[in-house]
């Protein structure tokens, strides 16, 4: 599975970003998708993860301003990004989970959010 996003960049505080995640090879093995991120002198942590039923789940930092979304071809990913805080200013990693047996992650891209 390879995993190729797109998106990032910078922004102002309370600006919207979108992000994109391109998915091929064998997703058809691919029962989870979603978005990682890692800020600077921190951990990587799930940032909003789609399972395969349409079950969203947010990490509580971004609950109500990002919004995870698939097309009906689950082969194209988005995070849209409102309200950005400096603190959502990171690299931001596409992420496939197969039943938790394979993962695959893109290369990630990075978002700034600074005045």
């Amino acid at each position: 599975v390879r995993l190729v996003e797109s998106g990032g960049g910078s922004v102002q505080p309370g600006g919207s970003l979108r992000l994109s995640c391109v998915a091929s090879g064998s997703i058809f093995s691919v029962n989870t998708m979603g978005w990682y991120r890692r800020a600077p002198g921190k951990q990587r942590e799930m940032v909003a993860v789609i399972q395969d039923g349409g079950t969203t789940h947010y990490a509580a930092s971004v609950e109500g301003r990002f919004t995870i979304s698939r097309d009906d071809t689950r082969t194209t990913y988005q995070l849209e990004m409102n309200n950005l805080k400096p603190e959502d200013t990171a690299v931001y990693y596409c992420h496939a989970e197969a039943y938790g047996i394979e993962h695959y992650w893109g290369e990630g891209t990075l978002v700034t959010v600074s005045t």
